[in-house]
């Protein structure tokens, strides 16, 4: 029998693939979910964005690219930061990724040896430990208060670092929370992070699906000294609708840059120049289908929020932005029904999910127990429907 490394016997599943993956198997066995669980919009891509995809394969723009990623592509991405956040970045401070995911990943590759600590705000995305374990280091958590809207306070964050700190990992809009910062909370962090010399990884992928009146803030641009120590992370999946293009990006110090380039090259070479040139339209063109996207989203949100609450026992924090909503469930926690016990979140969601067809993902996996995470990426008929069967499976509960 061949032998697994270490690493692999401790890597776990995404928790939130796996739900997505068995509603799924449900649907094609004929069974009438309505899924909750998948971080991803339901809109078809912008077709300005889908046809710059088509001709640009007609033109043949199918061979090998630049494994950083095409010029015309780190130009408009240097123009978005710049526009958009007020950050000056050169060519080879950007590099093009497989998605947001990698991004963060090769930055904890080049960054962080075996016994290296990083700080991971709880609730976080399901990812960041796993890659935090992959590189080698250990991950920090520092549990984010529901009463302070989910948010690190800088005395958490200071109490916190050590010795062995090397990172932390900050994602505003937050999934799935939904919470963001403000300047000046931002500037408070990064003030602890640039004293302490500890790097900055800015998750910033939903920085576009933000509904508070309130522009989004890069960490990276809130303390004069942030940009040397910050590598600022985002894409198109969220935004845009192009969760299957896998475009993702980062910026920031070269010499760490340049290690992200070398690690691309020896990983996949960089990703189809055909999507590169599609996410060009896409960050250049009007960005309406954008502004589109997140008024829906808001009033998605607005109606989850009214139908939840109505709903005895259950708390939820309004969310800045992103599509989730994580209530507290504590209320239905220590139940059972036909000698089922329903223990945790886990035990709930799996409950939700047989019992009355609902996709959720439980907050165990998030670093939030006794929540459950609720992606509103979905038509406003199906949140009705998934609401009501939610009220009518949880009264069944004694």
């Amino acid at each position: 029998m061949i032998k697994l490394s270490k690493r692999a016997q401790l890597l776990k599943p995404s928790a939130t693939l796996s739900m997505a993956a068995k509603a799924r198997q449900m649907k094609a066995g004929g069974v009438n979910v309505v899924s909750f669980a998948t971080g991803e919009p339901d809109f078809d891509t912008p077709v300005a964005i889908r046809e710059a995809g088509k001709r640009a394969i007609d033109e043949g723009l199918t061979r090998y690219t630049p494994s950083g990623g095409l010029p015309e592509l780190k130009a408009a991405i240097r123009e978005k930061l710049r526009r958009d956040e007020g950050l000056n970045y050169s060519d080879d401070e950007v590099i093009v990724t497989c998605g947001a995911k990698q991004a963060i990943f090769d930055a904890l590759q080049v960054m962080i040896d075996p016994g290296d600590e990083v700080i991971v705000p709880a609730p976080y995305w399901v990812s960041y430990p796993e890659q935090v374990q992959l590189a080698g280091g250990t991950p920090v958590f520092l549990k984010a208060d529901e009463g302070n809207a989910f948010k690190l306070t800088p005395s958490q964050l200071e109490k916190a670092i050590s010795s062995r700190t090397r990172a932390i990992i900050l994602n505003y809009p937050s999934n799935p929370t939904g919470s963001t910062y403000s300047r000046n909370e931002l500037a408070a962090i990064a003030k602890i992070c640039v004293e302490r010399n500890v790097a900055i990884i800015s998750d910033e992928i939903y920085e576009k699906l933000l509904f508070i009146d309130a522009p989004h803030v890069s960490i990276a641009s809130a303390h004069p000294s942030a940009r040397d120590i910050t590598v600022v992370v985002n894409g198109v999946s969220k935004a845009y609708a192009m969760t299957g293009w896998r475009m993702g990006y980062a910026a920031g110090p070269r010499e760490i840059i340049s290690k992200m380039s070398a690690f691309v090259e020896q990983d996949n070479s960089g990703i189809p120049g055909f999507v590169q040139r599609a996410c060009v339209t896409a960050l250049t063109s009007p960005q309406d289908d954008v502004t589109r996207m997140r008024d829906e989203f808001k009033l998605r949100r607005d109606l989850m929020l009214k139908r939840l609450l109505a709903i005895p026992g259950i708390r939820c924090h309004v969310p800045d932005g992103t599509f989730y909503l994580l209530p507290n469930m504590r209320a239905y926690l220590d139940r059972n029904i036909g000698g089922r016990q329903i223990s945790d979140a886990t035990s709930l969601a799996e409950y939700l999910l047989e019992s009355a067809h609902i996709a959720t993902v439980s907050g165990d996996p998030f670093g939030a127990p006794g929540h459950i995470r609720l992606s509103y990426a979905t038509s406003r008929e199906n949140i009705e429907e998934g609401v009501r069967r939610l009220a009518e499976a949880l009264a069944k509960l004694a």
